[in-house]
């Protein structure tokens, strides 16, 4: 039997307009009195995933959890503790974010564990992030040295040409020593996170801590950074809009979209009836 679901957040469980479905809302409150934990596994800092949290009816509660920064943090929502945290030395993350402000062509995020600071914005990313609610800092600087003494969870960097993110994954690699773990995401972004982070080893690390079994788990997603936990858990289940190696991973490909009750469709194709 399944014991925890693991869900990607933009183009997975979120629509377009950046909610969940009122439906998905019932079904995942019917999940938790089934003794099913649904556990956000995202991208995003924990601090900006709150309002969802609410949503779900698990914000402030312990024994909830959410994995942020693509694994870089496992956190208890109970005063919102810090269970298991990795952060990007220092001086590779100013590499990193140098070389990209460089070049002039990108957007770049960089997320602390408390906070996301932009960089030269443009106008289809504030407006992507505003649609998501994402609070952010300004940042103005070619370098990152304001952010001395800040463990720095990842840096991303958007454009939403595929061949220009490329192009800049292709310099970093080529420049710096030290393991990256690097990623696609949402179509228009190209992240930057500690070589120990992945989205399925911090789910089985979730799991471990909690008594829950890897092939216990199910993990639901639609892009590359999804890729990880889809295939290290005991079911990958993919939305229909998830890219062609997401669906080629999953064990389950469902037929809805993200804008059409995904988790409904999925409690319905897994744990029965859903009325």
């Amino acid at each position: 039997m399944y014991k925890m679901i693991v869900s990607d957040l933009d183009e997975s469980l979120l629509r377009t307009d950046g909610s969940v479905s009122p439906r998905d809302i019932a079904t995942i409150h019917r999940l938790k009195q089934e003794g099913v934990k649904f556990v956000p596994n995202t991208g995003r800092g924990f601090a900006s995933v709150q309002p969802l949290l609410q949503a779900l009816g698990t914000a402030g509660e312990a024994g909830q959890y959410v994995i942020s920064y693509n694994g870089g943090a496992i956190v208890d929502n109970a005063h919102n503790e810090i269970l298991i945290a990795h952060a990007l030395p220092f001086e590779v993350a100013d590499q990193i974010y140098r070389m990209a402000m460089a070049s002039g062509q990108f957007c770049a995020h960089v997320y602390t564990f408390h906070h996301v600071y932009i960089a030269n914005p443009n106008p289809d990313e504030l407006a992507y992030m505003a649609n998501r609610g994402v609070a952010y800092e300004p940042l103005t600087a070619g370098d990152l040295s304001s952010l001395v003494g800040r463990p720095i969870a990842k840096v991303i960097f958007q454009n939403l040409d595929l061949a220009v993110r490329r192009t800049l994954r292709e310099q970093v690699e080529a420049t710096i020593e030290t393991p990256l773990n690097v990623t696609y995401s949402s179509n228009r972004y190209v992240e930057f996170n500690p070589a120990t982070v992945d989205k399925g080893d911090a789910a089985i690390a979730l799991g471990e801590r909690i008594g829950i079994a890897p092939e216990e788990i199910i993990a639901l997603g639609d892009n590359a950074n999804d890729l990880s936990m889809l295939t290290k858990v005991g079911l990958g289940v993919s939305v229909a809009n998830g890219i062609p190696a997401v669906k080629a991973a999953a064990g389950l490909v469902l037929p809805v979209t993200n804008d059409e009750d995904p988790v409904t469709a999925l409690y319905a194709a897994v744990f029965g009836p859903t009325e």
